[in-house]
């Protein structure tokens, strides 16, 4: 006979209940604030000067927008944005987690080396002017690789990636060795399907990182036509507080002084939000769900 379900007491309910609420208003506070900066980024400079705007806009109004959309220098600064941010992801993600993988074997010769000389860097640094001049001297100054190099390994990454290296079981890689494959064939065939949900936590750092990366652009670039996007809105936010702009009337900058700090977050948080989803899965799956039997 079926035994009947247990159905859960008073207490566990009252739980659920208190749960449920302390969430919705996580969740509140946290969609607030952004649903405040996108109505203001949609909203008339005299109802955002006025505090008019809450949540939904005020004078619905799209001159920032148009402003930004219609000048090519800010398409042409979005591609390098995206261009940098996917060649950047790529060799970060390569180093790191061949890196990651060399340093999570606890036998290997000169580990305890590898790991100092990584943490070192944590904590000490050559300083901006060094820096500038070993980039200039290597010949990446207006350059992809300007971008891309400096920043391609991520010591808190890669400490993280190599602590979950490490608490996959041995006896897979000893399976994958004994049915003949390399290192490279373990770490592509076994480790790394494994190692979905941090591999695709790095990702998103990295990318995130890279995305929003400006300073780097900003030192290394002389030409408008290789900047990041994030350096041609930090460059609209000067021009509209300092009473220029890009062919904009006087009313218009007015606009776009009053609401540019919003249609900055918005435009630069968007792609992020819309990648978010896909890789937000990976964050809540079990890697090792099935992976060993006892």
């Amino acid at each position: 006979m079926r035994r009947p379900l247990h159905r859960p007491g008073r207490g566990y309910r009252v739980f659920q209940g208190i749960n449920a609420l302390v969430l919705t208003g996580v969740v509140v506070l946290t969609l607030y604030p952004f649903l405040n900066i996108l109505a203001r980024s949609f909203s008339a400079e005299a109802r955002i000067r006025a505090g008019e705007v809450n949540l939904w806009p005020r004078g619905f109004n799209l001159t920032t927008y148009e402003i930004v959309f219609r000048d090519e220098t800010f398409w042409r600064n979005y591609g390098n944005t995206v261009l940098y941010t996917v060649v950047a992801t790529a060799v970060a993600m390569l180093l790191t987690t061949c890196y990651a993988y060399v340093l999570s074997k606890k036998d290997l010769t000169g580990r305890g080396f590898l790991i100092g000389v990584a943490v070192f860097t944590m904590f000490f640094s050559g300083g901006l002017i060094p820096h500038y001049v070993l980039v200039t001297s290597l010949g990446m100054k207006n350059t992809l690789w300007a971008m891309v190099i400096p920043n391609a390994i991520s010591v808190f990454n890669l400490l993280v990636m190599k602590a979950f290296f490490e608490s996959l079981p041995a006896e897979l890689e000893e399976a994958g060795q004994i049915d003949g494959l390399s290192t490279y064939g373990t770490l592509l065939r076994i480790v790394l399907p494994l190692s979905k949900a941090v591999v695709a936590t790095m990702v998103l750092f990295y990318s995130v990182s890279f995305w929003n990366s400006w300073f780097s652009a900003f030192l290394y670039f002389d030409r408008a036509d290789l900047m990041p996007v994030t350096v041609y809105l930090r460059n609209l936010i000067v021009g509209a507080t300092g009473g220029t702009g890009a062919g904009a009337s006087t009313d218009q900058l007015t606009q776009v002084a009053a609401n540019i700090q919003s249609v900055t977050i918005v435009l630069t948080a968007l792609p992020v939000l819309c990648v978010y989803p896909f890789v937000q899965r990976y964050f809540v799956s079990g890697v090792m769900l099935g992976a060993v039997k006892g």
